[in-house]
């Protein structure tokens, strides 16, 4: 029986955990939605969902044109 395929909750968390491990260090480029769809088995739209989650909580910013990047933290946080 095929593995059941991750929500765009469970993708952000991930990349969440990622981030807080230091893979994606603050300033780093994520990979694209097509990229983040291979890496997680999941649809366009999907990691696009994922994406937008992790913009709403402030954790990624997005470029237009040059894709989203894990946000900075500012001088107060840890």
């Amino acid at each position: 029986m095929p593995a059941i395929p991750l929500s765009y909750v469970d993708i952000a968390a991930d990349i969440t955990a990622r981030i807080e491990s230091g893979e994606y260090q603050p300033g780093a480029k994520l990979p694209s939605y097509t990229q983040l769809g291979d890496l997680y088995s999941v649809s366009f739209s999907t990691a696009a969902r994922a994406v937008a989650l992790l913009r709403d909580r402030g954790v990624v910013v997005g470029a237009p044109g040059r894709g989203v990047f894990v946000r900075e933290r500012d001088a107060g946080e840890s």
